[in-house]
Protein backbone atom coordinates (compact mmCIF):
# COMPACT_ATOMS: atom_id res chain seq x y z
CA UNK A 1 0.00 0.00 0.00
CA UNK A 2 1.36 3.42 -0.94
CA UNK A 3 1.82 5.82 1.96
CA UNK A 4 -0.66 8.35 0.51
CA UNK A 5 -3.38 5.68 0.32
CA UNK A 6 -3.06 4.58 3.92
CA UNK A 7 -6.27 5.24 5.90
CA UNK A 8 -5.99 7.59 8.85
CA UNK A 9 -7.93 7.98 12.06
CA UNK A 10 -8.17 11.76 11.67
CA UNK A 11 -11.68 13.05 12.20
CA UNK A 12 -13.16 16.54 12.00
CA UNK A 13 -14.18 18.44 15.10
CA UNK A 14 -17.55 17.36 16.50
CA UNK A 15 -18.97 20.83 15.87
CA UNK A 16 -18.99 20.13 12.13
CA UNK A 17 -21.75 17.59 12.70
CA UNK A 18 -23.99 20.45 13.86
CA UNK A 19 -24.02 22.25 10.51
CA UNK A 20 -24.20 21.53 6.81
CA UNK A 21 -22.37 23.17 3.95
CA UNK A 22 -24.12 26.45 3.17
CA UNK A 23 -27.07 25.82 0.82
CA UNK A 24 -25.83 28.13 -1.92
CA UNK A 25 -22.34 26.65 -1.75
CA UNK A 26 -23.84 23.22 -2.44
CA UNK A 27 -26.46 24.28 -4.98
CA UNK A 28 -24.10 26.43 -7.02
CA UNK A 29 -22.01 23.33 -7.68
CA UNK A 30 -25.06 21.78 -9.30
CA UNK A 31 -25.73 24.95 -11.27
CA UNK A 32 -22.09 25.00 -12.43
CA UNK A 33 -22.42 21.38 -13.59
CA UNK A 34 -25.60 22.19 -15.51
CA UNK A 35 -23.90 25.19 -17.12
CA UNK A 36 -20.93 23.00 -18.07
CA UNK A 37 -23.45 20.76 -19.85
CA UNK A 38 -24.60 23.79 -21.84
CA UNK A 39 -27.87 24.42 -19.96
CA UNK A 40 -27.28 28.19 -19.52
CA UNK A 41 -28.94 28.58 -16.11
CA UNK A 42 -30.19 32.06 -15.20
CA UNK A 43 -29.63 32.66 -11.50
CA UNK A 44 -32.24 34.69 -9.63
CA UNK A 45 -31.15 33.21 -6.33
CA UNK A 46 -28.32 35.11 -4.67
CA UNK A 47 -28.34 38.72 -3.47
CA UNK A 48 -25.03 39.76 -4.99
CA UNK A 49 -25.42 43.18 -6.64
CA UNK A 50 -24.33 43.03 -10.28
CA UNK A 51 -23.71 46.77 -10.64
CA UNK A 52 -20.40 48.53 -9.89
CA UNK A 53 -19.66 50.99 -7.08
CA UNK A 54 -19.49 54.68 -7.91
CA UNK A 55 -16.67 55.89 -10.15
CA UNK A 56 -15.18 57.92 -7.30
CA UNK A 57 -15.00 54.78 -5.18
CA UNK A 58 -13.09 52.83 -7.84
CA UNK A 59 -10.81 55.79 -8.60
CA UNK A 60 -9.88 56.12 -4.92
CA UNK A 61 -9.00 52.43 -4.69
CA UNK A 62 -6.74 52.69 -7.73
CA UNK A 63 -5.06 55.86 -6.48
CA UNK A 64 -4.30 54.43 -3.05
CA UNK A 65 -3.13 51.11 -4.47
CA UNK A 66 -0.41 52.96 -6.39
CA UNK A 67 0.99 54.53 -3.21
CA UNK A 68 4.14 52.66 -2.08
CA UNK A 69 3.29 53.03 1.60
CA UNK A 70 -0.29 51.79 1.38
CA UNK A 71 0.33 48.05 1.48
CA UNK A 72 1.28 47.35 5.07
CA UNK A 73 -0.84 46.07 7.93
CA UNK A 74 -3.69 48.35 8.90
CA UNK A 75 -5.32 49.00 12.30
CA UNK A 76 -7.83 46.27 13.19
CA UNK A 77 -10.22 49.00 14.32
CA UNK A 78 -10.01 50.66 10.91
CA UNK A 79 -8.47 53.89 9.66
CA UNK A 80 -9.66 57.16 11.19
CA UNK A 81 -10.90 58.20 7.75
CA UNK A 82 -13.19 55.18 7.45
CA UNK A 83 -14.55 55.41 10.98
CA UNK A 84 -15.27 59.11 10.48
CA UNK A 85 -17.05 58.39 7.18
CA UNK A 86 -19.16 55.71 8.85
CA UNK A 87 -20.20 58.06 11.64
CA UNK A 88 -21.05 60.78 9.12
CA UNK A 89 -23.10 58.27 7.12
CA UNK A 90 -25.20 57.45 10.18
CA UNK A 91 -25.69 61.14 10.95
CA UNK A 92 -26.63 62.00 7.37
CA UNK A 93 -29.10 59.21 6.68
CA UNK A 94 -30.44 58.20 10.10
CA UNK A 95 -29.83 61.25 12.28
CA UNK A 96 -27.84 59.04 14.67
CA UNK A 97 -24.74 60.49 16.35
CA UNK A 98 -21.82 58.08 16.76
CA UNK A 99 -18.38 58.80 18.20
CA UNK A 100 -16.10 57.62 15.36
CA UNK A 101 -13.31 56.83 17.82
CA UNK A 102 -15.30 54.55 20.14
CA UNK A 103 -18.81 53.76 18.87
CA UNK A 104 -18.23 52.39 15.38
CA UNK A 105 -16.08 49.46 14.25
CA UNK A 106 -15.41 48.53 10.60
CA UNK A 107 -16.00 44.88 9.77
CA UNK A 108 -14.93 42.55 6.97
CA UNK A 109 -18.62 42.24 6.14
CA UNK A 110 -21.56 41.59 8.45
CA UNK A 111 -21.02 37.82 8.43
CA UNK A 112 -17.74 38.41 10.25
CA UNK A 113 -19.63 40.59 12.71
CA UNK A 114 -22.04 37.76 13.53
CA UNK A 115 -19.07 35.62 14.54
CA UNK A 116 -17.35 38.34 16.57
CA UNK A 117 -20.44 39.48 18.45
CA UNK A 118 -21.39 35.91 19.35
CA UNK A 119 -17.87 35.24 20.62
CA UNK A 120 -17.93 38.48 22.62
CA UNK A 121 -21.31 37.98 24.33
CA UNK A 122 -22.27 34.30 24.33
CA UNK A 123 -20.80 31.45 26.35
CA UNK A 124 -21.32 27.84 25.25
CA UNK A 125 -24.80 26.82 26.35
CA UNK A 126 -26.19 30.36 26.43
CA UNK A 127 -29.35 31.04 24.45
CA UNK A 128 -29.59 33.05 21.25
CA UNK A 129 -32.94 34.24 19.86
CA UNK A 130 -33.02 33.59 16.10
CA UNK A 131 -35.87 34.57 13.74
CA UNK A 132 -37.75 31.92 11.76
CA UNK A 133 -37.52 32.58 8.86
CA UNK A 134 -34.14 34.27 9.02
CA UNK A 135 -30.61 34.47 7.64
CA UNK A 136 -29.15 30.94 8.01
CA UNK A 137 -25.82 32.22 9.35
CA UNK A 138 -27.46 33.36 12.60
CA UNK A 139 -28.20 29.70 13.29
CA UNK A 140 -25.11 28.02 11.85
CA UNK A 141 -22.53 30.24 13.57
CA UNK A 142 -24.41 30.02 16.87
CA UNK A 143 -24.33 26.22 16.63
CA UNK A 144 -20.62 26.16 15.76
CA UNK A 145 -19.90 28.27 18.84
CA UNK A 146 -21.95 26.05 21.15
CA UNK A 147 -24.88 28.41 21.69
CA UNK A 148 -28.43 27.19 22.25
CA UNK A 149 -30.79 28.23 19.45
CA UNK A 150 -34.12 29.66 20.59
CA UNK A 151 -36.27 30.33 17.54
CA UNK A 152 -38.95 33.00 17.52
CA UNK A 153 -41.60 33.10 14.81
CA UNK A 154 -42.10 35.69 12.11
CA UNK A 155 -45.42 35.38 10.29
CA UNK A 156 -46.91 36.89 7.18
CA UNK A 157 -50.12 37.89 8.99
CA UNK A 158 -47.99 40.01 11.35
CA UNK A 159 -46.02 41.73 8.59
CA UNK A 160 -43.01 39.51 9.43
CA UNK A 161 -42.50 41.52 12.63
CA UNK A 162 -41.72 39.88 16.00
CA UNK A 163 -44.72 38.75 18.02
CA UNK A 164 -43.83 40.46 21.30
CA UNK A 165 -46.65 38.79 23.24
CA UNK A 166 -45.27 35.39 22.21
CA UNK A 167 -41.73 36.50 23.10
CA UNK A 168 -42.83 37.49 26.60
CA UNK A 169 -44.25 34.00 27.17
CA UNK A 170 -41.08 32.21 26.05
CA UNK A 171 -38.51 30.78 28.45
CA UNK A 172 -35.79 33.43 28.16
CA UNK A 173 -33.57 32.09 30.92
CA UNK A 174 -29.94 32.19 29.83
CA UNK A 175 -30.69 34.06 26.58
CA UNK A 176 -27.91 36.57 25.83
CA UNK A 177 -28.51 37.76 22.26
CA UNK A 178 -31.44 38.38 19.95
CA UNK A 179 -30.87 38.59 16.19
CA UNK A 180 -33.16 40.88 14.21
CA UNK A 181 -32.94 41.94 10.59
CA UNK A 182 -34.99 44.90 9.34
CA UNK A 183 -35.70 45.55 6.58
CA UNK A 184 -36.11 41.79 6.70
CA UNK A 185 -34.40 39.19 4.59
CA UNK A 186 -35.84 36.98 3.16
CA UNK A 187 -39.39 38.34 3.56
CA UNK A 188 -39.00 42.00 2.60
CA UNK A 189 -40.84 43.11 5.74
CA UNK A 190 -39.97 46.78 6.21
CA UNK A 191 -38.46 48.34 9.31
CA UNK A 192 -41.01 49.96 11.64
CA UNK A 193 -40.18 52.43 14.37
CA UNK A 194 -42.79 50.77 16.57
CA UNK A 195 -40.92 47.47 16.22
CA UNK A 196 -37.61 49.14 16.98
CA UNK A 197 -39.03 50.84 20.07
CA UNK A 198 -40.44 47.57 21.38
CA UNK A 199 -37.13 45.81 20.71
CA UNK A 200 -35.24 48.35 22.79
CA UNK A 201 -37.76 48.00 25.61
CA UNK A 202 -37.53 44.20 25.38
CA UNK A 203 -33.73 44.33 25.51
CA UNK A 204 -33.70 46.57 28.58
CA UNK A 205 -36.23 44.58 30.59
CA UNK A 206 -34.71 41.17 29.89
CA UNK A 207 -31.00 42.03 29.83
CA UNK A 208 -30.71 40.73 26.29
CA UNK A 209 -28.52 42.40 23.66
CA UNK A 210 -30.54 42.95 20.48
CA UNK A 211 -28.43 42.93 17.32
CA UNK A 212 -30.12 44.42 14.25
CA UNK A 213 -28.62 43.43 10.91
CA UNK A 214 -29.43 46.38 8.64
CA UNK A 215 -27.94 46.02 5.13
CA UNK A 216 -31.15 46.56 3.13
CA UNK A 217 -32.48 49.89 4.37
CA UNK A 218 -31.72 51.74 1.10
CA UNK A 219 -33.02 49.19 -1.42
CA UNK A 220 -36.40 50.22 -2.86
CA UNK A 221 -36.81 52.43 0.18
CA UNK A 222 -37.01 56.21 0.46
CA UNK A 223 -37.03 56.35 4.27
CA UNK A 224 -34.12 54.30 5.67
CA UNK A 225 -34.38 53.56 9.38
CA UNK A 226 -31.97 52.44 12.09
CA UNK A 227 -32.60 50.74 15.41
CA UNK A 228 -30.20 53.27 16.93
CA UNK A 229 -32.69 56.06 16.22
CA UNK A 230 -34.59 54.89 19.32
CA UNK A 231 -33.45 56.85 22.42
CA UNK A 232 -31.29 54.65 24.64
CA UNK A 233 -30.82 51.95 21.99
CA UNK A 234 -27.03 52.24 22.07
CA UNK A 235 -27.06 51.19 25.73
CA UNK A 236 -28.44 47.71 25.00
CA UNK A 237 -28.35 47.17 21.24
CA UNK A 238 -25.89 46.71 18.39
CA UNK A 239 -26.47 47.41 14.72
CA UNK A 240 -24.65 46.06 11.69
CA UNK A 241 -24.64 47.85 8.37
CA UNK A 242 -23.02 46.73 5.15
CA UNK A 243 -21.75 48.32 1.95
CA UNK A 244 -22.45 45.12 0.00
CA UNK A 245 -26.02 46.01 -0.91
CA UNK A 246 -26.31 49.78 -0.51
CA UNK A 247 -23.07 50.63 -2.33
CA UNK A 248 -22.72 47.69 -4.78
CA UNK A 249 -19.62 46.38 -2.99
CA UNK A 250 -20.33 42.74 -1.99
CA UNK A 251 -16.86 41.48 -2.91
CA UNK A 252 -15.09 44.31 -1.11
CA UNK A 253 -16.24 42.97 2.28
CA UNK A 254 -16.84 46.21 4.16
CA UNK A 255 -19.41 46.58 6.91
CA UNK A 256 -19.73 48.23 10.29
CA UNK A 257 -20.77 47.54 13.84
CA UNK A 258 -22.27 50.44 15.83
CA UNK A 259 -23.09 50.53 19.53
CA UNK A 260 -21.85 51.97 22.82
CA UNK A 261 -18.11 52.22 23.48
CA UNK A 262 -18.04 49.30 25.93
CA UNK A 263 -19.75 46.86 23.55
CA UNK A 264 -17.48 47.99 20.70
CA UNK A 265 -14.39 47.43 22.85
CA UNK A 266 -15.51 43.85 23.58
CA UNK A 267 -16.07 43.10 19.90
CA UNK A 268 -12.71 44.69 19.03
CA UNK A 269 -10.99 42.43 21.57
CA UNK A 270 -12.26 39.42 19.62
CA UNK A 271 -11.63 40.90 16.19
CA UNK A 272 -8.07 41.95 16.99
CA UNK A 273 -7.20 38.34 17.73
CA UNK A 274 -8.59 37.10 14.43
CA UNK A 275 -7.68 39.52 11.63
CA UNK A 276 -5.03 42.12 10.87
CA UNK A 277 -7.09 44.86 9.29
CA UNK A 278 -8.42 45.53 5.80
CA UNK A 279 -6.24 46.81 2.94
CA UNK A 280 -5.86 50.58 3.19
CA UNK A 281 -7.03 51.10 -0.39
CA UNK A 282 -10.33 49.39 0.34
CA UNK A 283 -10.82 51.38 3.54
CA UNK A 284 -10.21 54.77 1.92
CA UNK A 285 -12.31 53.85 -1.12
CA UNK A 286 -15.11 52.79 1.22
CA UNK A 287 -14.85 56.14 2.99
CA UNK A 288 -15.27 57.79 -0.41
CA UNK A 289 -18.28 55.60 -1.22
CA UNK A 290 -20.07 56.75 1.92
CA UNK A 291 -20.06 60.23 0.35
CA UNK A 292 -22.08 59.13 -2.72
CA UNK A 293 -24.72 61.76 -3.41
CA UNK A 294 -28.48 61.33 -3.21
CA UNK A 295 -28.78 60.99 -6.99
CA UNK A 296 -26.44 57.98 -7.00
CA UNK A 297 -28.48 56.25 -4.31
CA UNK A 298 -31.76 57.03 -6.07
CA UNK A 299 -30.59 55.47 -9.34
CA UNK A 300 -28.63 52.52 -7.91
CA UNK A 301 -30.85 51.58 -4.97
CA UNK A 302 -34.34 52.60 -6.06
CA UNK A 303 -34.90 53.12 -9.78
CA UNK A 304 -32.82 50.18 -11.02
CA UNK A 305 -34.33 47.74 -8.55
CA UNK A 306 -37.85 49.09 -9.22
CA UNK A 307 -37.52 48.16 -12.89
CA UNK A 308 -36.31 44.69 -11.98
CA UNK A 309 -38.93 44.29 -9.27
CA UNK A 310 -41.70 44.75 -11.86
CA UNK A 311 -40.33 41.78 -13.82
CA UNK A 312 -39.98 39.70 -10.65
CA UNK A 313 -43.63 40.41 -9.86
CA UNK A 314 -44.56 39.12 -13.34
CA UNK A 315 -42.58 35.95 -12.57
CA UNK A 316 -44.44 35.53 -9.28
CA UNK A 317 -47.79 35.96 -11.04
CA UNK A 318 -46.76 33.43 -13.69
CA UNK A 319 -45.88 30.93 -10.96
CA UNK A 320 -49.26 31.70 -9.30
CA UNK A 321 -47.46 32.80 -6.14
CA UNK A 322 -48.91 35.46 -3.87
CA UNK A 323 -46.82 38.25 -2.34
CA UNK A 324 -47.06 41.47 -0.36
CA UNK A 325 -46.44 44.39 -2.78
CA UNK A 326 -45.21 46.55 0.12
CA UNK A 327 -41.98 44.55 0.40
CA UNK A 328 -38.65 46.37 0.27
CA UNK A 329 -35.11 45.12 -0.32
CA UNK A 330 -33.44 43.31 -3.19
CA UNK A 331 -35.61 40.19 -3.19
CA UNK A 332 -39.24 39.32 -3.80
CA UNK A 333 -40.75 36.79 -1.38
CA UNK A 334 -43.83 34.87 -2.43
CA UNK A 335 -46.07 32.05 -1.22
CA UNK A 336 -46.42 29.03 -3.50
CA UNK A 337 -49.81 27.66 -4.62
CA UNK A 338 -51.46 24.96 -2.52
CA UNK A 339 -51.28 22.33 -5.28
CA UNK A 340 -47.51 21.95 -4.77
CA UNK A 341 -46.71 19.39 -2.09
CA UNK A 342 -43.54 21.27 -1.15
CA UNK A 343 -41.53 24.22 -2.38
CA UNK A 344 -38.84 22.15 -4.10
CA UNK A 345 -41.48 20.61 -6.34
CA UNK A 346 -41.71 24.10 -7.82
CA UNK A 347 -38.11 25.31 -7.59
CA UNK A 348 -36.61 22.10 -9.00
CA UNK A 349 -39.03 22.14 -11.92
CA UNK A 350 -38.15 25.75 -12.63
CA UNK A 351 -34.43 24.92 -12.42
CA UNK A 352 -34.40 21.83 -14.61
CA UNK A 353 -37.17 22.67 -17.09
CA UNK A 354 -37.08 26.46 -17.31
CA UNK A 355 -33.36 26.68 -16.49
CA UNK A 356 -33.90 29.39 -13.87
CA UNK A 357 -32.48 29.13 -10.36
CA UNK A 358 -34.71 30.59 -7.64
CA UNK A 359 -34.40 30.08 -3.90
CA UNK A 360 -36.68 27.76 -1.90
CA UNK A 361 -37.75 29.42 1.34
CA UNK A 362 -37.16 26.40 3.57
CA UNK A 363 -33.45 27.26 3.78
CA UNK A 364 -34.45 30.23 5.97
CA UNK A 365 -36.42 28.13 8.46
CA UNK A 366 -39.62 26.13 8.74
CA UNK A 367 -41.79 29.25 8.44
CA UNK A 368 -40.39 29.70 4.94
CA UNK A 369 -41.23 26.20 3.75
CA UNK A 370 -44.10 27.35 1.50
CA UNK A 371 -42.30 30.35 0.01
CA UNK A 372 -39.82 31.19 -2.73
CA UNK A 373 -37.41 34.11 -3.01
CA UNK A 374 -36.45 35.83 -6.26
CA UNK A 375 -33.32 37.97 -6.34
CA UNK A 376 -33.32 41.29 -8.17
CA UNK A 377 -29.56 41.08 -8.74
CA UNK A 378 -29.70 40.33 -12.46
CA UNK A 379 -29.87 42.55 -15.52
CA UNK A 380 -33.34 43.31 -16.84
CA UNK A 381 -32.62 41.37 -20.04
CA UNK A 382 -31.78 38.26 -18.01
CA UNK A 383 -34.88 38.64 -15.87
CA UNK A 384 -37.08 39.05 -18.94
CA UNK A 385 -35.54 35.92 -20.44
CA UNK A 386 -36.17 34.07 -17.17
CA UNK A 387 -39.81 35.17 -17.33
CA UNK A 388 -40.08 33.96 -20.92
CA UNK A 389 -38.60 30.57 -20.06
CA UNK A 390 -40.89 30.11 -17.05
CA UNK A 391 -43.96 31.00 -19.10
CA UNK A 392 -42.90 28.52 -21.78
CA UNK A 393 -42.24 25.83 -19.17
CA UNK A 394 -45.62 26.21 -17.49
CA UNK A 395 -47.56 26.25 -20.76
CA UNK A 396 -46.25 22.80 -21.74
Amino acid sequence: MRMEDKPTDIRPAERLSLVQEYYFSRKLKEVARLNAEGRDIISLAIGSPDMPPSEATIDTLCQVARQPGAHGYQPTMGTPELRQAMAQFYQRWYGVTLDPATEVLPLIGSKEGILHVTLAFVNPGDGVLVPNPGYPTYTSLSKLLGARIVNYDLREDNGWQPDFDALEHMDLKGVKLMWTNYPNMPTGGDARMETYERLVDFARRHGIVVVNDNPYSFILNHSPKSLLQVPGAKECCIEFNSMSKSHNMPGWRVGLCASNATFISWVLKVKSNIDSGTFRGIQLAAAQAYANDDAWHEEANVKTYARRRAIAEDIMHTLQCTFDPRQVGMFLWGKIPEHYSDVEQLTERVLHEARVFITPGFIFGSNGSRYIRISLCAKEEKMKEALRRIKECLIK
